[in-house]
């Protein structure tokens, strides 16, 4: 699939539909406790999304069977909702959504601690959670998307983490899943050119220990090889001339980085 510029309407209708996916994250955030299993918080992900005239990106896509990707302590990405699954206290629970706003999608997953946490975790969300910033300040016209993936490496490596490599971010539009891939690592090669119109789903995938993951017998539900912590950030942005605006993440949120 070839890498695609955005269109002005193009850009205003993925920005509505991340302003509505970035209320679905803060609804999930408040309802979020323990004694939810998560297939709950799958349902009530759906309930919002549907409730703005969204479709669930992610529902039924290559057969995945939920709205919410629900990934627990050491779930790295794409764990499926169970009504078996209980939330506990000092858990971290990374949700990841997508909607489909007139046809264009939004993408966006963020974790959080339930109830006190230890200060190992809190630091494992946060500093991955700033790994997306420290990337995206090189998401601007003339760089290269190497300078993206380095900056996100760079970051997360000081403290110690490992930078998930099988799984990456990219492009997104009319298609919740477009060219480019968008590596958290730095490659060989500096990648393409980064052109103004662009928009990428920029998304670390940081783990307390070791960069190894596996997959679990679901074909879905990624884990860390060594059991250790993993968080999720990610964001749907717009590649400008002077850098980036990002399209699911709400001003007053966006001052906080």
């Amino acid at each position: 699939m070839a890498i695609t510029i955005k269109s002005e309407r193009e850009i205003e209708l993925m920005a509505e539909a991340g302003k509505i996916l970035e209320r679905v994250h803060n609804e999930l955030e408040k309802a979020l406790r323990p004694g939810m299993s998560t297939k709950d918080i799958d349902t009530l992900g759906e309930e919002i999304i549907r409730s703005y005239g969204c479709i669930p990106s992610f529902l039924n896509y290559n057969g995945y069977p939920a709205s919410i990707c629900v990934s627990v302590n050491q779930e790295v990405v794409h764990g499926i909702p169970d009504k078996h699954r209980i939330i506990q206290e000092g858990d971290i629970v990374s949700l990841d959504a997508g909607v489909i706003y007139k046809g264009y999608h939004s993408d966006a997953a963020r974790t959080h601690g339930v109830g006190e946490i230890s200060k190992e975790a809190k630091q494992l969300i946060e500093v991955t959670r700033q790994s997306f910033f420290e990337g995206i300040k090189y998401a601007k016209a003339g760089n290269h998307l190497n300078d993206i993936s380095a900056a996100v490496q760079a970051y997360a490596e000081k403290f110690g983490y490992g930078v998930v490599r099988d799984l990456v971010g990219h492009g997104i539009g009319e298609h919740l899943h477009e060219d480019p891939e968008v590596p958290n690592f730095a490659r060989r090669r500096k990648g393409i050119r980064l052109q103004a119109g662009m928009t990428l789903a920029v998304e670390p995938m940081i783990n307390i220990g070791r960069p190894g993951v596996r997959w679990l017998d679901d074909e879905w539900t990624v884990v860390t090889e060594d059991g250790s912590l993993s968080a999720h950030y990610e964001n749907t942005i717009l590649v400008g001339e002077d850098g980036p605006e990002i399209l699911s993440l709400l001003p007053s949120d966006e001052e906080k980085a």
